[in-house]
């Protein structure tokens, strides 16, 4: 070994570089992310209620979903926009030796969303379920598509 690795052998293992440290830093930041769980509604903000032909539409006559289901929605939305963003970095990062690293946290949380999706759709009324495949199907179809075009 050269004089470098072995000044290298003697740093304990957590203060070696990482191969990769966009993965590293791509998964610190996860760690500073709020959960759902953890933000805090406004309380004196609330959303206009909207018009009908018939005057005002109260809260109660709203879609199920997106009262009763929002937060999970909402969290569907974020693991959509993350796998969105790791698509991006494996794409950016291919024919580089970072690539099947990027690719594989890229096949990971497009799972995530997808599984999220899927379990949301298990979870809600048929009506909402179907109000959900409307309003998000789509988006999950193009993280598949992505998905299989970063296999390509």
């Amino acid at each position: 070994p050269t004089g470098k690795e072995k000044e290298k052998e003697k740093l304990p293992p957590q203060a070696r570089m990482h191969r990769n440290p966009r993965v590293l830093l791509r998964a610190a930041a996860h760690l500073l992310r709020p959960t759902t769980a953890a933000r805090q509604p406004l309380t004196n903000a609330r959303p206009p209620l909207p018009l009908s032909p018939r005057g005002l539409i109260l809260p109660a006559q709203r879609r199920a979903f997106s009262t009763d289901y929002g937060k999970d929605v909402d969290e569907v939305n974020r693991k959509f926009a993350e796998a969105r963003e790791e698509i991006e970095a494996a794409m950016d990062s291919k024919e580089t030796v970072y690539f099947n690293e990027e690719a594989a946290c890229a096949r990971d949380a497009a799972g995530e969303a997808l599984g999220a999706f899927d379990a949301l759709l298990a979870r809600v009324p048929p009506a909402d379920a179907d109000a959900l495949r409307r309003s998000m199907g789509l988006k999950m179809e193009q993280l598949k598509a992505e998905l299989k075009q970063l296999e390509e």
